[in-house]
């Protein structure tokens, strides 16, 4: 299984959510909040089913709203691969 980068990250908020034209998204958005992106917990939770479809992981939605920024998100999608694969 693949595992999540932070383009990963960018492009399904983009394809979920959009983007604020507003605020730029590129470059190294790693730790960056969420809320500071223009994201807030409805984008993620959109996000979440796109990455249950690329990744093949169901990521609990407590956990998900924990994830403030796109390293968490990374970190928490990663070890939910690992585990997966392991299994």
């Amino acid at each position: 299984m693949a595992h999540m980068t932070v383009d990963d990250v960018r492009r399904i908020l983009v394809e979920c959510a959009g983007v604020d034209d507003s605020i730029d998204i590129n470059g190294d958005i790693s730790d960056r909040p969420f809320d500071e992106l223009g994201y807030d917990s409805l984008a993620l939770m959109e996000s979440a089913a796109q990455i249950k479809q690329e990744f093949g992981v169901v990521v609990p939605d407590d956990e998900l709203v924990e994830a403030e920024t796109p390293r968490a998100l990374i970190d928490l999608v990663n070890g939910l691969v690992t585990e997966a694969a392991a299994a």
